[in-house]
């Protein structure tokens, strides 16, 4: 894929409209032919659990959950803060399948060539 996309993800169910648009554009992205890497932090690793993104549905968009699964079986990557995961005391075991929990060096290597990214 030529080019590399970046959606941080800060927002699930604290702002249900930024959580689906960054899925939105996040598939955008990975269907315009980019390595496109979603990272979760703050409140958004919330969505890295098993049925949590299944809460969060906006008027005129598809499921927030369609969206992740979707971006996830097109070869998008979902890195989850660790940091962030911990502190909320969210369980590795209920981690949607497809998703990796990373340190906050994953997201600056994914950038570190001028890799474009928006933040919601």
């Amino acid at each position: 894929m030529p080019g590399k996309f970046c959606v941080n993800l800060s927002r699930s169910t604290d702002d249900p409209d930024r959580a689906t648009v960054g899925f939105v554009i996040a598939n955008a992205a990975l269907g315009s032919d980019k390595n496109t890497m979603v990272f979760l932090s703050t409140e958004g690793v919330r969505l890295a659990e098993q049925g949590f993104a299944a809460k969060i549905h906006e008027p005129g968009f598809a499921p927030l959950a369609e969206l992740m699964q979707s971006f996830i079986e097109a070869g998008g990557l979902v890195y989850v803060c660790s940091p962030c995961y911990k502190k909320r005391g969210l369980s590795e075991e209920r981690l949607v399948v497809g998703v990796t929990i990373v340190g906050g060096a994953k997201l600056v290597e994914f950038l570190a060539d001028g890799t474009p990214c928006v933040s919601f």
